[in-house]
C-alpha cells in the first residue's frame, strides 16, 4: 500500500507540473503598464494619428478606447480589443482589433471614425467639429486590461491652425453670403478653393474651408440659399452670384488669381461644374463630391435650378467642353440618392472627348455612398434624417471613411499640383 501511495503522489506531483507549464503557456501574463505614442500630438484633424500601445505583457488582450465631444457637446466614444504582439506592442496601424469592437480591419484611425454617441442611431452619426475659441478638439485614447487602466493620453485635433484668420462676408458689404478663411499672414501666395453644399442649403462647407486655410490654400465657403437674405430654397441662383464670390477670393492678397478651384457636393457640383465651363478665365480647377452631369429641376418643389444673364439654365446635360483646368470627380458606388458613380465616369468622358489638357480623375469608391468624399477620420453614418423622414444614402461607415481617408488626399495634391505654375491668359477680371 506504501508504495502505492508513494506512486500515487509522485504522479499527481507531474500532472501537477505538466498542467502548470500549459498553463503559463496559454494564459500570458496580465499588463500592468502601457505607453501609449502618438506621431503627433498636436495635428490637424485630417492628418492620421499613428498610435501605438507599447510597454505591454507579451501576447496580452488590451481594450483601446477613443472619447470626445462634439460642438453640441455630445459625448462620442469607441472601443477596440486588441492582442499585444510578442514583444508587448499594438500597432494600430497595422493590427486587427478583435471580434465585438467598433470597427474590424487593420485601420490605425478606426477608433476615430468608428465613435457613437448615445443621443443619435449610429447609421445617422454626424460628428461636428467645434469651432471654439481653440478651434480644436481633444480625443482622448485610453488602455485598459483586465479591468485596470494602464494609460490616458490627449491628443487635440485641430480644425484650423492658429494665425488662421476668418471673416464673415455678408450681401450688404460683399454681394455675397459666406466666411473666408485665410492662411497666416507671411504664407506665400497658394490657389484659392471657393467651397460650397448641394441641397440642405446653409453654409456647411465651413469646416472645410477653415482646414483648407491651414494647409495654406485660401477658401471661401459660401452659401447661395437657405440662409439670411438668401432665397429660402435652391431656386433660380444665378451663376453670377458664384462668379463674384471667386472674383473675391481671387483679389486676395494671400490667393493665385490665376488659380481658383471650385468645390462643391451633390446638387452644387452642377453650379460648380457650370461655373466652371462658363467662367474658363476665372476658375482654374473642379473638385466635385457625388455630383451629377446634368442639370436637374430646382429644389424642393422643381422650377429651375439656376439662371445665367437672367435667364434659365437649360435642364439638360452638362456642357464640359470649355472647363479650363484639373478636375477630381468623387463618388460611392453605393450612391443610394442619385446615379453620381455613372455620373462621375461621363464627366471623364467628356472631358476627354473635349480634348482637354489638363488630368482629370474619376474616382468611385466601393462600400461608400452618397458622403463619399470630403474630410476624413470625422464620424459619419450611412442616413440622414430631414422632416421627419429618413434617407438612405448608401454604403457603410467603412466604406464611407475608406472613401474619404483616400480621396481627401488627392484634394490635396489636386492643389499642390498648381502651385507656383504659370497659366498663360488667366485673368481674375474674366
Amino acid at each position: 500500500m506504501g508504495r502505492i501511495r508513494a506512486g500515487a503522489v509522485l504522479v499527481t506531483a507531474a500532472m501537477t507540473a505538466v498542467a502548470g507549464l500549459t498553463g503559463c503557456s496559454s494564459a500570458p501574463a496580465s499588463s500592468t503598464t502601457a505607453v501609449i505614442g502618438a506621431a503627433a500630438p498636436v495635428a490637424l484633424m485630417d492628418q492620421p494619428a499613428h498610435l501605438t500601445i507599447t510597454g505591454l505583457a507579451p501576447d496580452d488582450t488590451v481594450t483601446v478606447t477613443a472619447q470626445a465631444r462634439d460642438a453640441h457637446s455630445l459625448p462620442w466614444q469607441a472601443h477596440a480589443d486588441f492582442r499585444a504582439d510578442a514583444h508587448g506592442t499594438v500597432d494600430l496601424d497595422s493590427a486587427a482589433p478583435l471580434p465585438g469592437s467598433s470597427y474590424q480591419g487593420a485601420d490605425g484611425m478606426g477608433l476615430f471614425w468608428s465613435m457613437n454617441t448615445p443621443s443619435v442611431p449610429a447609421d445617422q452619426a454626424e460628428f461636428a467639429p467645434p469651432q471654439n475659441a481653440g478651434h480644436s478638439f481633444a480625443v482622448t485614447v485610453a488602455v485598459t486590461a483586465h479591468g485596470r487602466a494602464l494609460a490616458s493620453r490627449t491628443l487635440t485635433r485641430e480644425s484650423r491652425l492658429p494665425g488662421v484668420t476668418s471673416t464673415a462676408l455678408t450681401l450688404a458689404s460683399d454681394k455675397v453670403v459666406g466666411e473666408l478663411f485665410l492662411p497666416p499672414k507671411g504664407t506665400p501666395r497658394h490657389p484659392a478653393v471657393l467651397a460650397f453644399g448641394g441641397s440642405e442649403g446653409g453654409n456647411g462647407q465651413i469646416p472645410v474651408a477653415a482646414l483648407l486655410a491651414s494647409h495654406g490654400y485660401p477658401a471661401l465657403a459660401l452659401a447661395y440659399f437657405g440662409a439670411p437674405g438668401l432665397p429660402a430654397h435652391l431656386n433660380d441662383i444665378p451663376l453670377e452670384y458664384f462668379a463674384t464670390a471667386a472674383r473675391l477670393l481671387a483679389a486676395q492678397p494671400a490667393a493665385d488669381p490665376a488659380h481658383v478651384v471650385v468645390m462643391s457636393v451633390s446638387r452644387g457640383t452642377e453650379a460648380a461644374l457650370l461655373l466652371a465651363d462658363d467662367y474658363p478665365q476665372l476658375i482654374h480647377g473642379v473638385v466635385v463630391d457625388a455630383p451629377g452631369a446634368q442639370v436637374d429641376p430646382g429644389f424642393p418643389d422643381g422650377g429651375n435650378a439656376w439662371t445665367v444673364g437672367g435667364r434659365p439654365v437649360p435642364q439638360t446635360a452638362i456642357p464640359l467642353n470649355h472647363i479650363d483646368g484639373p478636375l477630381l470627380a468623387v463618388a460611392g458606388a453605393d450612391d443610394q440618392v442619385w446615379d453620381s458613380p455613372d455620373a462621375v465616369q461621363l464627366i471623364s468622358y467628356e472631358l476627354s472627348d473635349a480634348g482637354d489638357r489638363y488630368p482629370h480623375q474619376a474616382l468611385v469608391y466601393p462600400d461608400a455612398g452618397h458622403w463619399a468624399g470630403s474630410l476624413p477620420y470625422l464620424p459619419l453614418g450611412t442616413e440622414t434624417v430631414e422632416d421627419g423622414s429618413t434617407e438612405d444614402l448608401g454604403g457603410t461607415r467603412a466604406g464611407v471613411a475608406a472613401s474619404r481617408e483616400a480621396s481627401w488626399p488627392k484634394v490635396l495634391a489636386l492643389l499642390a499640383g498648381l502651385e507656383n505654375r504659370p497659366r498663360p491668359g488667366a485673368s481674375a477680371g474674366s
